[in-house]
């Protein structure tokens, strides 16, 4: 049954993608936020399709941040971007650069605002993001950003990248870490039957320095993911 539920969501996430790429290209040169309402619409329509079609319902824990803000989120599948567009009011998602070049896709994400960088870039990337991100502070929006930069098993060893502590240092913004479980029920082709959960963690305060900001970042996310992830592999055993 699993195969065939995921089977079928696929085929529904394929067939609403391309009526809605297709329906949304006036929005390529109307106002940003025509194509912002637009994404998040298809984000929650997914998640219809999710729960009714591959049995897949999602909890939010937490309390959702809004405003100009830092959110650390881990990344364990493709869930975790549709459900940040959906929570986050105007979010801003920090992504990898090789995503502008999809067809409608990338021009879609970065009509609605976006901040690209390249992964291999080092030193120079990370200027780039921090110029990326100032108007995008300026205009009060949320920052999302995955700190280890790529998808991550659930149980792999955390890999955190140093650009979340150059945004937090730069702008002097709380972060808010977010641990969930998506992985075990999003993998790849394989929609499982359960409830994924995404837990908005206590915010980390602005002004800590980078050592203690990363140490912090990671243990509070690392920690409640791998509680979610016990609650998880509970629930998909029984």
């Amino acid at each position: 049954m699993t195969f065939l539920r995921s089977l079928l969501f696929m085929v529904f996430f394929a067939a609403v993608s391309a009526v809605m790429f297709v329906a949304v290209i006036p929005a390529l040169i109307l106002p940003r936020m025509v194509m912002v309402r637009a994404s998040q619409r298809w984000s929650r329509v997914m998640f219809w399709g999710l729960k009714w079609i591959a049995g897949c319902d999602y909890e939010v824990r937490g309390e959702i941040p809004k405003g100009a803000v830092l959110v650390a989120a881990k990344h364990m599948s493709m869930w975790d971007t549709l459900a940040l567009y959906m929570l986050l009011n105007d979010v801003c998602i920090v992504v990898k650069r090789e995503l502008l070049k999809i067809p409608f896709y990338g021009w879609y994400i970065k009509k609605a605002g976006v901040i690209s960088v390249d992964r291999a870039g080092g030193a120079s990337a990370l200027r780039r993001m921090t110029a990326e991100s100032k108007p995008v502070i300026a205009a009060g929006r949320p920052i999302a950003i995955f700190p280890e930069g790529h998808r991550m098993r659930p149980g792999d060893v955390p890999d955190y990248k140093p650009g979340v502590a150059g945004l937090y240092a730069l702008f002097a913004l709380p972060c808010v870490p977010v641990a969930l479980n998506s992985g075990q029920f999003w993998e790849g082709f394989t929609k499982r039957k359960g409830t994924i959960v995404i837990e908005f963690l206590t915010p980390i305060p602005a002004g800590l320095k980078r050592a203690e900001f990363m140490k912090e970042l990671q243990e509070r996310i690392e920690t409640a993911t791998n509680a979610l992830i016990a609650e998880g592999s509970y629930l998909l055993a029984r």
